[in-house]
């Protein structure tokens, strides 16, 4: 599933007030404010984009006192419109851009249609919203590059447009009216965006102590709770659900955020259905956090730690395939078993069922592709 956003309009009200909707946005994640007026204002509040019709804006937007506001008749050759002059304009000059248009006829769809294959983002706003309009317009241009913005009054309004079509827009805009519709609009972009793994049972064919390689462990920004690991394997598309240090032991403290995840060479699932190898993380990076039920969630990499540890071949067969990966050989090591119940790798033995993510693609680069790749 594609990763999901938020906006915010900035709300018609006296500063003081509007600062308040304003950091409550950044702190919630939201961190790009449509604002015509207040740009060094906003920008003390914290790191935010600014997306506004002037020069100083981090995304320029048009369509304001243009055809997209209806402040300029949209006249019917549409190759006279002001607002797709403007658009390639700016972009010629190497601008980020935005259009704003209201959906109020026929006409406006197709320039949005339009402007939708020349522009960055898009942001479409209903005077009388139906689906069909929408519905057009992301059929329209489903192929281009071009991310699609509804401006929408609630989560109910903001659902309807991020799965219309089963794809959705890209995003939602609102304007701020009480602080619970900011935390109501981000918590439903979150379990939009959120990827789901289909998890298999493999059963354990060789557990074979290895001598000492270069082990990784991940410590993240979050705290996982019981249950919850990353995708980590030797092969691409195999990978083993490898289970957090959230669960206490009598020779070690629980650390909640971190994955002893294996060597440098193994890989780990990252949101976008990609995977990268362990030697690669760094602070800032994104992984995915996994349950036992294939839910995942965001989470980036506070610091990946490489120290030489002994090592732990693990095999595994799904379907008449062997699945390999390689772990640190250590009691507080575990994958997750069958039944979701996390199982240390000092006590795993052949024939014990444990869970796995198997990709039917190959991947080239970290992406999945339909090519044949032979992995051993």
């Amino acid at each position: 599933m594609q990763n999901k956003f938020s906006w915010i309009l900035s709300p018609n009200q006296p500063w003081d007030e509007r600062k308040e909707f304003i950091t409550m946005a950044l702190e919630s994640g939201i961190d790009y404010v449509l604002d015509l007026n207040d740009h060094d204002k906003i920008r003390k509040l914290g790191n935010v984009n600014i997306v506004a019709n002037s020069d100083d804006a981090d995304i320029y937007l048009i369509g304001i006192d243009g055809e997209g506001d209806g402040s300029l008749i949209l006249n019917e050759n549409l190759s006279e419109s002001q607002d797709l002059f403007d658009a390639k304009e700016a972009k010629n000059a190497g601008k980020t851009v935005c259009a704003y248009i209201k959906i109020t006829d026929k006409a406006h769809e197709q320039l949005a249609v339009e402007l939708g294959k020349i522009v960055d983002y898009i942001i479409l706003i209903a005077t009388d919203w139906t689906i069909i309009p929408l519905e057009n317009i992301i059929a329209d241009l489903q192929k281009e590059s071009v991310k699609i913005i509804a401006a929408v009054k609630n989560s109910d309004d903001a659902k309807v447009a991020m799965e219309t079509l089963e794809i959705g827009t890209d995003g939602v805009i609102f304007e701020p009216e009480e602080f619970s519709q900011i935390k109501d609009i981000v918590n439903l972009v979150e379990s939009l965006s959120r990827e789901q793994y289909e998890l298999k049972e493999a059963t354990i064919t060789n557990v074979k102590p290895l001598g000492s390689g270069d082990r990784v462990c991940v410590d993240t920004t979050s705290m996982m709770q019981p249950g919850e690991g990353m995708l980590i394997g030797s092969y691409s598309k195999a990978l083993f659900l490898v289970h957090s240090e959230s669960l206490e032991s009598e020779y070690v403290a629980s650390r909640p955020f971190r994955v002893n995840a294996g060597p440098v060479q193994a890989y780990v699932m990252v949101p976008g259905n990609k995977t990268r190898y362990l030697a690669e993380l760094k602070a800032g990076d994104e992984v995915l956090i996994v349950n036992t039920e294939g839910e995942t969630r965001t989470a980036y990499v506070g610091r990946s730690k490489i120290e030489k540890r002994p090592l732990l071949l693990v095999e595994a067969e799904y379907e008449g395939t062997i699945i390999r990966t390689l772990l640190q050989n250590a009691e507080t090591i575990r994958i997750v078993d069958s039944d979701n119940n996390p199982i240390s790798v000092a006590e795993l033995k052949v024939g014990d069922k444990v869970k796995v993510y198997i990709e039917t693609s190959a991947r080239h680069f970290g992406i999945a592709i339909d090519e044949t790749i032979i992995e051993q």
